[in-house]
């Protein structure tokens, strides 16, 4: 890929999620920065992942995954999660308050503004990487800021409005935008 391509790419803000799986006792976590909702009845999400990721493999062979949505003060698990030099199975959580997701026994990572307990619906290879869809379970949500991956860097959102609210500006009144009777 070009390097403009890559740049343009780095500009597309997405919300930071780690995806966890509990196999034959073993667990893993991996850092996606590609989740999203693909369909709302039934509740999908899709989460874009290297060809050949080790949690694709897990996922699959379980049937089940957890998806972590990180907050703004999570950047630390995101990186970590995503160094291909953390150590394997329980170890990698080590440090870190979570529990177990009693649908998926995956890993849910406390201080997370989600969680979604998926069954495997799919996965499919698309390019270089390789498309898992999960079946929404179970889910809760807290509040907080999300942690966003944008410009090749973790940023914590911050919710605020980036312009006044609709009533509060005159151009953006109905009144503002009606044409007036000239018959």
């Amino acid at each position: 890929m070009n390097a403009s391509r890559r740049r343009s790419l780095r500009q597309l803000a997405s919300a930071v999620s780690v995806l966890t799986v509990q196999h034959e006792g073993r667990l893993h976590g991996t850092t996606v920065s590609t989740a999203a909702t693909v369909s709302h009845s039934p509740l999908l999400l899709a989460a874009s992942l290297k060809a050949g990721s080790v949690i694709v493999g897990l996922a699959m062979a379980e049937g089940r995954f957890s998806v972590n949505v990180l907050s703004g003060r999570q950047a630390d698990a995101a990186r970590w999660f995503a160094d291909g030099r953390r150590p394997d199975g329980e170890a990698q959580f080590a440090g870190l308050p979570w529990r177990r997701d009693d649908y998926t026994a995956a890993p849910l990572l406390e201080g997370a503004l989600g969680h979604f307990s998926c069954r495997v619906a799919g996965c499919a290879v698309v390019g270089d990487h390789e498309v898992l869809l999960g079946q929404v379970v179970r889910a809760d949500s807290a509040e907080g800021e999300p942690l966003l991956s944008f410009a090749g860097d973790l940023f914590a959102a911050a919710l605020e409005p980036p312009c006044p609210l609709p009533g509060a500006n005159p151009l953006l009144r109905d009144e503002a935008l009606a044409v007036p009777d000239t018959a």
